[in-house]
């Protein structure tokens, strides 16, 4: 244990640092990080553990920052830990700066996720906490590392804290600490003025472990942690009364503490005094950027301890593999998510099936050979049939992580941000299903998946308007179109951030899930039918052509001398080859087009993509959703029939006829055209 004082002087380091960082930059946020300083200090001082030497290392403790604008706090007690350097603080929020204004994922910086939307950070700590649950059931006793995650006022009043804390607590996931900053204010008033909620009473409701302490005391930050370590049936919330912006002072030196102002400006802007602040908590204002030479050798210390702790975790984990060389064996496949041989041709689907059907037969085969694979549902495994998976498996149980199912029930938002938190922790492949309607509650968490490029599968079935009597706020019609615009986005790698498939047939609905499983690079969403779909024409062997689906367009069918090119995706597709047959006995040629992904069809050859859709060749669109989604591959060689409104409540095979999507409609548009 450190000496209090001393542990004081590092936490008014981290204060000094976080202040200047905002000072310099002339922006961000400076009041919470001088709040919370003590116990990111503490925990990082004195319990999270990890290899200094190697930020990859499995057996890490993971820390989860929530609210990403505690960044100052973030990097400052990083640089203590030899992360980050003096220089690189000072270039905090700046171009081609390592730290940005709010963190974005780098494990060999030690940050494990990108941060700033509120409540995402601590559900990707609760995804992790499931990770490790499982792959303890799996692996024994080698996987006993902790999850902690920070979240401050903002992330507590976000919807998605209540999926969390419903999930975490009904898991028991004991794995999981979560420091709450709890300082009564936000960034445009004090928090009495927006909630008078009990919070402690809330979690405890939700089966969680409270301790309530005075988060600038580091004996109860001690104590809490301690006791949230030793805790083997929950998950703990410890709510820290801190202090927003401790330590500053006005210019006649009297306290600045407990400001709204200083929680989203400089402190100079926000009416405190920079020099009397940075002077009251023992730095230099002339030159605060400094870590203090007591501050270096107590993280100095640290850095012997853990690697004394590595060492001993190390050494315990190769007795154990020895004993378990297959254990072992697998525990290196799954974190470098090496894929089981799985032979894809083999697969027998069933003709003419609807395309969630056929994903129900791919996952069969998923769950009896990828023993590292999660599936999860927002309480539609019978619809959106991920159950497919469930009947060779169970659902996670309280206590029993020995199944490879979560129902997370109706949850979409906190089951994708989970999700992609257990693809963050590493070992797992998680997949996580519900409508396509619904995927509006999972953009803002596939958004920061897609700019992690973290390789979340996303399961959307009822595609369309086919999805019938429901009605129009079951059937998608702008929502591939808004998926498909992050196909047109980059990464900082310089990749298509995310893989959107949406496969025309049982064939292409296999293809797109070996894509999807080989995808370690970016999310990938399959866009999957309720209703039967016709196979597609094939010459020879049907999953052999849909293989070309692995360049994102292909030719499903062809004459000599074409005189139209037909394309779509999905159930399109079909009805393309049914208006073909038409417009072939009127003498009319066809090319037919599958496009499952536009996005990566721009990524090939410009020579390939002039092959499948020349310039200057007619062209004929299908598309089910808003015709944008197929306007740039048609441009102005031809038109797009498409979904210009909402759909209607009516059985599907009505809304085929009442809105045109039938073969005889694509003979009679394509006639127009030519």
């Amino acid at each position: 244990m450190n000496d209090n004082a001393l542990m004081n002087k590092a936490a008014d380091n981290i204060r000094i640092l976080s202040a200047s960082m905002v000072e310099k930059a002339k922006s961000g946020h400076p009041g919470g990080p001088m709040g919370g300083a003590d116990f990111i200090n503490v925990l990082y001082s004195e319990f999270l553990e990890y290899d200094p030497e190697n930020p990859h290392w499995e057996g890490r403790d993971r820390f989860f920052l929530d609210a990403g604008h505690m960044s100052p706090m973030f990097y400052s007690v990083l640089c203590l830990s030899g992360k980050f350097s003096i220089d690189e603080t000072k270039a905090f929020r700046q171009w081609g700066s390592p730290t940005p204004g709010h963190p974005e994922r780098d494990i060999e910086r030690g940050i494990e996720n990108t941060s700033g939307p509120l409540g995402q950070g601590h559900a990707y700590g609760a995804g992790a906490a499931v990770a490790a649950k499982f792959l303890k059931a799996r692996l024994g006793d080698t996987i006993d590392h902790t999850i902690y995650a920070y979240i401050t006022d903002g992330g507590i009043q976000e919807e998605i804290s209540q999926g969390v804390g419903r999930l975490a607590g009904h898991l028991g996931l004991d794995n999981f600490i979560m420091f709450y900053d709890s300082n009564n204010i936000q960034l445009s008033t004090t928090t009495d003025a927006v909630t008078s909620e009990d919070v402690a009473k809330k979690y405890e409701a939700w089966n969680w472990k409270v301790i309530t302490i005075d988060g600038n005391n580091v004996d109860e930050i001690r104590k809490a942690l301690t006791e949230a370590k030793a805790e083997k049936e929950r998950p703990t919330l410890i709510i820290g009364n801190t202090i927003m912006g401790r330590g500053a002072l006005a210019a006649d030196c009297t306290s600045f503490e407990c400001q709204v102002s200083t929680h989203g400006q400089p402190l100079s802007a926000a009416g405190a005094d920079f020099a009397q602040t940075v002077k009251n908590l023992g730095g230099d204002p002339e030159n605060p950027f400094v870590i203090f030479p007591e501050v270096t050798a107590l993280y100095e210390k640290r850095k012997k301890e853990l690697n004394d702790i590595v060492a001993a975790k190390k050494a315990r984990y190769n007795v154990w593999a020895k004993a378990n060389p297959e254990l072992a064996a697998k525990k290196h496949r799954w974190f470098a998510r090496e894929l089981p041989e799985i032979d894809w041709a083999s697969i027998g689907q069933k003709p003419d099936n609807a395309t969630r059907a056929a994903s129900a037969t791919v996952l069969g085969v998923l769950a009896q050979k990828v023993e590292n694979m999660i599936v999860a549902s927002a309480d539609l495994s019978n619809s959106d049939k991920t159950d497919g998976f469930l009947k060779y498996t169970k659902a996670f149980e309280k206590n029993d992580f020995s199944g490879a199912f979560l129902q997370a029930g109706v949850a979409e938002f906190t089951l994708s941000a989970m999700c992609i938190g257990m693809s963050l922790h590493g070992g797992v492949i998680p997949a996580c299903g519900t409508f396509f309607a619904f995927s509006d509650y999972m953009k803002p968490a596939i958004r920061v998946a897609a700019l992690m490029g973290t390789p979340v599968i996303f399961i959307w079935t009822h595609d369309a308007f086919r999805v019938g009597e429901d009605g129009p706020t079951h059937q998608p019609v702008e929502q591939e179109a808004q998926i498909r615009l992050l196909e047109k986005l980059q990464n900082h790698h310089g990749q298509n951030s995310m893989l959107v498939l949406r496969p025309a047939d049982v064939h292409e609905t296999t293809v797109a899930w070996k894509m999807a499983l080989e995808n370690a690079q970016t999310p990938t969403g399959l866009i999957l039918s309720r209703q039967n779909i016709k196979d597609l024409p094939a010459a020879g062997s049907r999953y052999k052509e849909a293989l070309q689906a692995e360049k994102g367009a292909y030719v499903v069918q062809d004459e000599n001398d074409y005189d139209v090119i037909l394309l779509a995706s999905g159930s399109e597709v079909s009805t393309l080859a049914e208006g073909a047959e038409l417009l072939k006995a009127d003498g009319i040629k066809t090319r037919i087009v599958s496009v499952p992904s536009e996005g990566l069809f721009r990524s090939q050859t410009k020579k390939y993509q002039e092959s499948i859709l020349p310039e200057g060749k007619k062209k004929f669109g299908l598309t089910a959703g808003l015709p944008v989604t197929l306007e740039g591959l048609v441009g102005a060689d031809g038109k797009v029939w498409g979904m210009n409104s909402f759909g209607f409540s009516a059985p599907y095979k009505i809304l085929d006829e009442k809105l045109g999507y039938t073969g005889k409609n694509v003979y009679e548009q394509v006639k127009k055209l030519l």
